[in-house]
């Protein structure tokens, strides 16, 4: 950019330097500084002269200097009279340059360009479609109300106009004169009827524009052109595509009902549900599925969604705001890996796609916390990007990934970015909010901070603690003494007046320290800022109701100070202060309420997300930028509660009469046959629409069985051109063509496959959507095998090629792959984050440590203790006799380090042997799961023991799986104590000290616990210990301090517990782990054990 704006710099020099050349001959007798003075002027001179002399050639040169001036910013509007005499110019070139020049400044220069309006008319016939297109642009451009008939004839005979350059400059006059002169609404309104029923891409997207700007509350106009656009879409300029996807957006949440209800069943497989049908089995299959997406729902759905692959950020952008608004929540995953793949954009790209996604992460976290990564901030990042990707950090946040990004939080609050590093403090407290099992730890973190040496960090930390004080009711007196002995060292106004509310707020807790505060407060008082004698005047008060006797003086000295201060607030708060906590005899009937106005309980405030307000707005507006309603904006409105009459969209065509052969296997196509093909009933809806331009086949009197043979016949001729310009993968027909005829060849075939689809298990079935994004379960495909296939599909499909159609549908049932989906990314997981593994900074501290003196093999001592707790899996009523228990056996994994043991009791309670007993589908689906072998027959009153391992990922969150036979399948979940991701570790009480001394500050949990008498000799605590968590015994030599060590199963980080016995049964117990939830729930368990008998 840089590069550009010199050499321009440098042309401008030049063109300065040659007009004072130019000038020398003529202005001899004047200075060099009136040459510089006049050179533009006789500058424009020239080339005055030059455009009326007699060569074309002269008038060429002229006219490319001319533009030139204006491409540079420079004004050339004095030229105009004499470049309107050239506008009747027989050389074209010289007529399109005159053109551009006219379009810049007729609207400047209106009586001069009315003068020419006869040539424009007649450039209107001009047999060159520029010419033609440039005249209207003139025409449109000169904007006086005279004309505006003229300009609307001009506009309603380029709308008819063979060219599509022509006609979209047509659509963009339309605009222009619906600007000027609203009252011609109705007749611009006929010509965009007109024009949307074009069939060019290059129109579409003028003609939705002018749509948009003259009459958006007429969606009756899109009914007939709505397939016609969506299958266009692809191929529209991109700008274009913006358009009429913001446009199809807004009609779609009109027109079809909402895909979000809770019982929705995508039962999009059904064709009956399309094409008309008296039949009674029709009815009865509508009654039964409480929602079925309509098939022009999911048309727009898939024709957008090549579009997230663009290399324009708003059309990336575009799609994914309607993915939002109009998607089924398990499709809107789909556009997370291309939103995360515009943050590599430039700094303005980045700034409004972080706030989309900041809007987005508030109520689906799920989709952006597999690429929790792309939002660390880097340090060339500016400070609005940094704020924006440290909200998202802060929404993704739970308990499962709040460890890591809390060390992130820890480096950010060093950051020089003074403003970040106070937003940061801000986010840590929302964390401790949201998240209780962290609170603690990040309370004493901000307590540490206070002690740091930047005014900033330390004045958001008490503004933050001071929230947080208010949302725990307990008892927080240490946190309050510490802070008031930091007091004289905070000077930051804000930090000293949060401190004087918590002394005044808890002022019975600390009843030593208040008054002296007030002491300190009462010297300065005349020093300090507005807000800060508020709150003295606030604590003085509080302090009168609750400790009189050493305040009372104090108190009246203050109220006296703040009767004559020089702030009119200040003096009010005063003179209201003193009359409600001073009795008097005028005044008394309000100081009996004194206590219950001022010492009154308040509520907690709440720390939530700045963007939670902004969904109410469409993603992508200027209004959700701006977080205010613009000029212009249009709201989504709400889903219909009825879908309104689809046939409004059918679009009747005649077409050729054609035989009638009937197809006995698709009328009678059996249920399962419907459910299997999941593509079925839309892509007949493409197959009829394609043939016409996107317009319906069928007919809302034609019966199904018709239908259904016109339409094959119809996918059998066109299929020939498919194969035969297999080449044009981008249009949407050709592919739902292709499609739809090797699908119904492949429903010819179905009888020849049985023990295929009895194999397949019946949840891949139903767990996969039309566009083949099995959620998640299933692994897709790459880009070019998933080409390959479809191809192969579509061209080498026959009658009498059984095997070929037997490998088909196998490849079909379980990838779903459909031409659309070419080039398409795996949809990202969305539940649980991937294992967590050592972070670089924990690397490099086990690296100092000795191999002598630690061993790096998690080792089970033999004097562990190891409880066998059964827990239950499944009842045998829910099993319908099969029953099974689990426990955790506390031995490591065979099958992966990083896995859990677990040990599960198959019994069958019934009076029939079951079959193949095996583990079917997980939920979360990145779930890592070893499953036991299938149980091929268990017999009746038999029990087996089976072993699995499951990665918990350090979390505990349930594990979600199916427990299947050969004829059902039961939900069952098995849910870790977090002493069980634990396997002990021996070290030696040196080592201990040393990594207890790493793991500090938010690292760190304790708690004074009350032990049970029984449990205060030294074999019960290690018995008690090690049966809530599976740690090793760490040798001590002190008799009162008891040391465990452990490391976490998944990512082998340290977990480290000590227990230190003080006087009458109490004990302090410390927890020191990464892990920061899992240090909070061990603390909470260890705390109940030791306290029960």
């Amino acid at each position: 950019m840089s590069t550009s704006v010199l050499y321009n710099d440098q042309g401008g020099a030049e063109a300065a330097v040659e007009a004072g050349l130019e000038s020398t001959p003529t202005s001899s007798s004047t200075g060099a500084a009136f040459r510089l003075v006049h050179a533009d002027f006789k500058k424009n001179e020239d080339l005055k002269e030059m455009l009326e002399s007699n060569k074309e050639s002269l008038k060429l040169d002229a006219m490319k200097r001319i533009v030139e001036l204006i491409a540079k910013g420079k004004n050339a509007s004095e030229l105009f009279p004499a470049v309107v005499k050239n506008v009747a110019s027989k050389n074209i070139e010289l007529k399109k340059l005159v053109y551009v020049y006219l379009v810049r400044y007729a609207e400047e220069q209106q009586d001069l360009a009315l003068l020419s309006i006869s040539t424009f008319q007649r450039a209107l016939k001009d047999p060159n479609q520029l010419i033609r297109a440039s005249a209207l642009r003139v025409l449109s451009s000169i904007r006086v109300p005279i004309i505006v008939p003229i300009m609307m004839l001009a506009i309603k005979e380029a709308s008819a106009d063979l060219s599509p350059y022509v006609r979209k400059t047509a659509a963009h006059a339309i605009q222009k004169l619906y600007s000027l002169d609203q009252d011609q609404k109705e007749q611009l309104i006929e010509v965009i009827e007109k024009l949307l029923k074009d069939k060019s891409t290059l129109v579409a997207g003028s003609v939705v524009m002018a749509f948009e700007e003259v009459c958006p509350d007429r969606i009756d106009l899109i009914h007939k052109n709505y397939r016609k656009l969506c299958n266009l879409l692809v191929d529209v300029e991109e700008w274009g595509q913006v358009v009429i996807i913001s446009m199809l957006t807004r009609y779609a949440r009109t027109q079809f009902t909402s895909p979000w209800k809770e019982d929705a069943m995508f039962d999009e497989t059904n064709e009956k549900a399309f094409y008309d049908s008296d039949s009674e089995e029709k009815k009865d299959q509508v009654k039964a599925g409480p929602y079925v997406m309509d098939p022009d729902h999911r048309l727009l759905l898939r024709n957008t969604k090549p579009l997230l692959q663009s290399r324009n950020t708003a059309v990336v952008m575009s799609v994914a705001q309607l993915y939002w608004h109009l998607a089924p929540k398990h499709e809107v995953n789909i556009v997370t890996k291309s939103l995360v793949r515009l943050l590599r954009s430039n700094r303005e790209v980045q700034y409004i796609v972080l706030q989309n996604i900041a809007t987005m992460s508030i109520q689906r976290k799920g989709m952006f916390e597999p690429f929790m990564k792309s939002f660390y901030v880097r340090s060339t990042d500016s400070t609005h990007i940094k704020t924006l990707k440290l909200e998202i950090l802060t929404n993704l946040a739970n308990e499962a990934n709040i460890s890591i990004i809390l060390r992130e939080f820890q480096t950010y609050v060093k950051s020089q970015d003074k403003a970040f590093a106070a937003a940061t403090i801000q986010a840590i407290g929302r964390c401790a909010t949201n998240i209780s099992e962290v609170t603690d730890t990040c309370l004493n973190g901000l307590v540490l901070l206070l002690s740091n040496r930047d005014e900033t960090v330390v004045a958001e930390s008490v503004v933050v603690i001071k929230k947080l004080l208010q949302t725990q009711p307990s008892q927080r007196s240490e946190i309050i003494k510490h802070m008031a002995k930091l007091f004289d060292s905070i000077t930051v106004p804000m930090a000293r007046a949060s401190i004087l509310w918590l002394m005044g707020e808890y002022c019975e807790r600390v009843p030593k320290i208040a008054p002296d505060v007030l002491r300190k407060m009462a010297k300065t008082f005349t020093a300090e800022e507005e807000i800060v004698k508020l709150q003295t005047v606030n604590l003085a008060a509080k302090l009168y109701l609750t400790n009189s006797k050493q305040t009372k003086l104090l108190t009246q000295y203050i109220l006296n100070l703040g009767k004559y201060d020089q702030n009119y607030d200040i003096r009010d708060r005063t003179r209201f202060i003193r009359q409600l906590i001073v009795p008097s005899e005028q005044g008394g009937a309000l100081s009996k309420y004194a206590r219950r106005i001022l010492l009154a309980p308040k509520p907690a405030p709440v720390l939530e997300s700045a963007f939670k307000d902004r969904d109410h707005y469409q993603l992508g507006s200027l209004s959700h930028s701006l977080n205010i309603k613009a000029i212009g904006y249009q709201e989504l409105s709400d889903w219909p509660a009825v879908a309104p009459d689809q046939s409004v969209r059918n679009v009747e065509v005649i077409e050729p009469v054609k035989e009638w052969v009937p197809l006995v296997g698709k009328v009678k196509k059996s249920k399962s046959d419907s459910k299997f093909y999941s593509d079925d009933e839309d892509d007949k809806e493409e197959e009829g629409s394609d043939s016409s331009g996107s317009e319906d086949s069928s007919s809302s009197s034609s019966s199904s069985g018709e239908s259904g043979s016109e339409s094959e016949e119809e996918s059998s001729e066109e299929s020939e051109k498919t194969s035969s310009d297999s080449g044009r993968s981008s249009s949407a027909s050709e592919e739902s063509t292709s499609e739809s005829k090797s699908e119904q060849t492949t429903k010819k075939k179905t009888k020849k496959v049985p023990q295929e689809k009895k194999s397949k298990p019946p949840a891949a079935d139903s767990s996969s959507d039309e566009n083949g994004n099995a959620p998640v379960a299933q692994a897709s495909s790459s880009s070019s095998e998933s080409s390959s296939g479809s191809e192969s599909d579509s061209e080498g499909d026959s009658d009498s090629d059984p095997p070929r159609v037997q490998k088909k549908v196998e490849v079909k049932s379980k990838k779903e792959v459909s031409l659309l989906d070419l080039c398409d990314f795996t949809p990202a997981p969305t539940n649980a984050p991937k294992p967590v593994v050592l972070s670089s900074s924990l690397l490099s501290d086990l690296q100092g440590l000795s191999l002598s003196n630690v061993s790096s093999a998690i080792q089970v001592t033999t004097s562990s203790f190891s409880p066998v707790k059964t827990h239950e899996l499944l009842h045998h009523m829910t099993g319908k006799g099969l029953s099974a228990k689990y426990h955790f056996p506390r031995q490591p994994c065979l099958y992966q380090p990083s896995m859990v043991a677990v040990q599960i009791i198959l019994t069958n309670s019934s009076d029939h042997s079951l079959e193949e007993i095996h583990v079917g589908g997980r939920s979360p689906a990145s779930l890592n799961i070893h499953c036991f072998n299938t149980i091929e027959r268990l017999e009746p009153e038999a029990s087996v023991t089976v072993s699995m391992g499951i990665d918990f990922s350090d979390s505990t969150q349930a594990a979600n799986f199916q427990l299947c036979t050969k004829e059902d399948q039961f939900n069952v979940s098995i849910q870790p104590a977090v002493g069980e991701l634990v396997m002990p570790s021996t070290m030696t009480e040196q080592d201990f000290c040393k990594e207890q001394g790493k793991l500090l500050g938010m690292n760190e949990t304790s708690a004074t616990i009350t032990m049970a008498t029984a449990n205060c000799s030294s074999q019960a605590i290690s018995k008690q210990v090690l049966s809530v968590a599976n740690v090793g015994v760490v040798s001590s030599t002190q008799n009162n301090l008891h040391r465990f060590a452990g490391r976490t199963v998944s990512s082998g980080a340290l977990v480290l517990v000590s227990l230190q016995l003080k006087e009458s049964s109490t004990a302090l117990l410390t927890i020191n782990t990464e892990k920061s939830v899992m240090g909070s729930m061990l603390l909470r368990d260890l705390k109940q054990a030791l306290a029960q008998a």
